[in-house]
């Protein structure tokens, strides 16, 4: 098996190298500190034509299968959460509109997604749901050519900055379905504010990119805005689950090459007892054993994204490469604080602000936990724990 990237996936990661280079540490910094979005960041991704990078070309995208993407999302991972977030929705997160909308939907929809004139923001967990989708409460009735929307949202990145949503609801009580799974319905329409109210959450890290709490009364959607049928949504998100996995796990396998380098060269730099820090065997081996654990990951990340642009079933594999890199990641920004000692407590060096962003892979979009009883029913034939 050839483990090196043609000359094309080169030369994409050179090309998003260079956007990323405009984006220094200063930059995150202050966006984060300040609680500002990265629009300017945002925008020169949108400008090269990159938030279409997956989308196929008869919808004006550049029809790139998620190997590339993985490439795309290691390099702007190093940057950090907030320059993952920035992207995620718009060049991820609208796939469904891509599998399953209308030919009318993908002409109306997709070109402004692409274009960065629209932002999506995506409206699926719930307060008293969490991670069992199934018991959503948000309801959709239908009245005629429109549905009518209520209920709650939590944890909606981006809905501060965002035009659009893609809103999972209820149009049949769990009770009513012949599965819990049945019953729910997608919807890609506007984000009208005078019927949805959005609280920001006040968070530990990734705060250049808002989260939120949503509370719908009343939205009106026309029937034109329902992907797919009714009924189905939970089914077309099950779609996409794979392809976020391998998403999230290359970007932050990205950002732990990013503390690994700014520890190894503090390690290089750092002169104690008239030696540099790094001569130091403490020093040496947990830097050394991250390493070989973004080799680990890498190929872990590869074998899940090849066997996705395949057709192939991959769900073992993009969980675990999910799980592995987000483990990865905490490590590897645990060490770089504590190789840089009391500096890298300070915001000047930039570790700390990595080390908060690594918590959050631990958690979302899928825990390490439930990541682990999936493998455990589909990779060992385990029976099902929940």
């Amino acid at each position: 098996m050839d483990f090196a990237l043609t000359e094309d996936q080169r030369a994409i990661r050179e090309n998003i190298a260079r956007i990323c280079a405009r984006f220094g540490d200063d930059y995150w910094m202050k966006h984060d500190r300040d609680h500002l979005f990265p629009h300017e960041f945002g925008q020169a991704f949108a400008e090269a034509g990159w938030f279409g990078a997956i989308f196929p070309e008869s919808c004006g995208g550049a029809g790139l299968g998620m190997t590339e993407a993985s490439i795309i999302m290691q390099e702007v991972g190093r940057l950090g959460f907030n320059a993952c977030s920035t992207l995620h929705m718009n060049m991820f997160g609208c796939q469904p509109i891509v599998k399953f909308g209308t030919q009318a939907q993908q002409e109306r929809f997709l070109p402004p997604i692409i274009a960065g004139t629209d932002r999506a923001c995506f409206g699926v967990t719930e307060p008293d749901a969490g991670l069992d989708t199934t018991h959503i409460r948000t309801v959709a009735v239908r009245k005629g050519d429109r549905y009518v929307v209520n209920g709650r949202k939590v944890w909606t990145s981006t809905a501060q900055v965002a035009n659009k949503i893609l809103l999972l609801t209820r149009t049949q009580p769990i009770e009513a379905g012949p599965k819990p799974a049945a019953g729910m319905t997608l919807f890609y329409t506007d984000l009208d504010r005078t019927r949805v109210e959005v609280r920001q959450i006040d968070k530990m890290g990734r705060n250049a990119v808002d989260s939120n709490a949503l509370f719908i009364d009343n939205l009106e959607i026309p029937v034109e805005d329902r992907i797919g049928e009714e009924g189905r949504g939970f089914y077309y998100l099950l779609h996409g689950l794979n392809s976020e996995r391998i998403i999230v796990a290359s970007g932050i396998l990205g950002a732990s090459r990013y503390v690994l380098d700014k520890a190894v060269q503090y390690a290089k730099d750092r002169v104690v007892f008239g030696r540099p820090i790094g001569q130091n065997q403490a020093i040496q081996h947990p830097l050394a054993e991250i390493w070989i654990g973004q080799e680990a990951g890498g190929l872990l990340l590869r074998n899940a994204a090849a066997l996705y642009d395949a057709g192939e079933e991959c769900g073992a594999q993009v969980n675990a490469a999910k799980h592995f890199c987000a483990e990865l990641f905490f490590k590897a920004a645990t060490r770089a604080v504590r190789t840089h000692g009391g500096m890298g407590y300070a915001r000047e060096f930039h570790v700390e602000r990595y080390f908060r962003e690594s918590i959050l892979p631990l958690i979302a979009p899928v825990s390490q936990e439930m990541v682990l009883c999936y493998i455990a029913e589909r990779a060992l034939g385990l029976p099902k724990s929940y």
